[in-house]
Formats: structure tokens, C-alpha cells, sequence
């Protein structure tokens, strides 16, 4: 009998994230690029499960996501910390009040070896515009979160008619050294 080697033991949290997508039917993706979150977009863009799009702003892939839910279709809106700064208005005046269950997955930049100045300036905004919102969120730090946190977070959003949002951190997403 062979051994099942460790690398082939591993899901990596992009795969993670899709395998958890799809037991959800999270059918749509919407994402503006993102160096953090290449790997998993590689992984939709590869994968005829999803229908993915690249939109200009992260307004218009919350718009986007908002239109296929009221259209019967789930979907998620991918973005880093400085496109979500953007959402505050779309988010209070679209997602909250008309209840649709925005999923929001969103790389947290700008800490623990991002040193770009625009990052981490907007970086100290997420949280506190979250709850501001009142809008569910989580931070995802550790590959034994990655599951639970993403079907969670799933099945609030639609439990609540809600928005929701999963932090990626860079505990989970870096690389040895600092973003690359």
C-alpha cells in the first residue's frame, strides 16, 4: 500500500474555497483583480462550475452579485481591503435595505508585511465600516478555518437576507517574506 505523500494530503485554501463555493451553488464570481486572491481566481476562471466576470469597480461586482441573486443564481464578490473601501454607499443604500445576501470575500492588505502606504491606511477601515453596517464578518486566519468559516458565512448571508463578508488574512494568504 502506498502512503498518501503530504503535499497530496493538503487542500490549499483557494481549493478549499471552491470546493465549499460549489456544495453552495455560489455559481457567479465577480472579482477585480488581486495578487492575493490569483490563485483562487485561477481556479474559478479553470472550473465550467462558475460563471466568472472581471468588473471595473468592486461597486459594479457587488451590483452584479445583487442582480443574480434577484435573478435566482448565488454568487460572491471578490475584492481586496482597498475596493472594499468603495462599498460603504452600495452597501447601505442597495445590499442592507433591499436584504440580498451579498457575499463579500475580501483579502486583507495593508498588514503583517504589506507595507504599501495606500494599503494599510484603508486596511484600518474594513472592520470598523463593517460594523458600522452591521454586516457579518469574519477573518479567516488558519487552513482548519477556511471550511467552516466559507459555509458559514454562506448560509448566514442566506438565512438573513443579508450581507456578509470573510476576510482572508494574511496568517492564511501570505507567503514566506511578506505579500508577493
Amino acid at each position: 500500500m502506498v502512503e498518501p505523500t503530504a503535499a497530496r494530503d493538503v487542500e490549499t485554501w483557494d481549493a478549499t474555497v471552491v470546493r465549499v463555493l460549489k456544495s453552495h451553488d455560489v455559481r457567479l464570481v465577480a472579482h477585480v483583480p488581486d495578487k492575493v486572491l490569483a490563485p483562487l481566481i485561477r481556479r474559478l476562471v479553470d472550473d465550467d462550475f462558475f460563471t466568472v466576470v472581471s468588473p471595473a469597480r468592486e461597486e459594479e461586482a457587488v451590483g452584479i452579485v445583487a442582480g443574480a441573486y434577484l435573478a435566482g443564481m448565488r454568487g460572491i464578490a471578490l475584492m481586496q481591503t482597498s475596493g472594499f473601501a468603495t462599498l460603504p454607499n452600495v452597501l447601505a443604500s442597495l445590499a442592507l435595505p433591499f436584504q440580498l445576501p451579498i457575499l463579500m470575500l475580501v483579502s486583507e492588505r495593508g498588514t503583517l508585511g504589506d507595507f504599501q502606504l495606500a494599503q494599510a491606511m484603508v486596511c484600518s477601515t474594513l472592520r470598523p465600516i463593517l460594523q458600522a453596517l452591521k454586516i457579518e464578518h469574519f477573518a479567516i486566519q488558519r487552513m482548519d478555518e477556511v471550511e467552516f468559516v466559507v459555509g458559514q458565512m454562506i448560509r448566514q448571508a442566506y438565512a438573513t437576507q443579508a450581507p456578509a463578508a470573510m476576510i482572508l488574512s494574511p496568517l492564511l494568504t501570505a507567503r514566506r517574506g511578506g505579500i508577493q
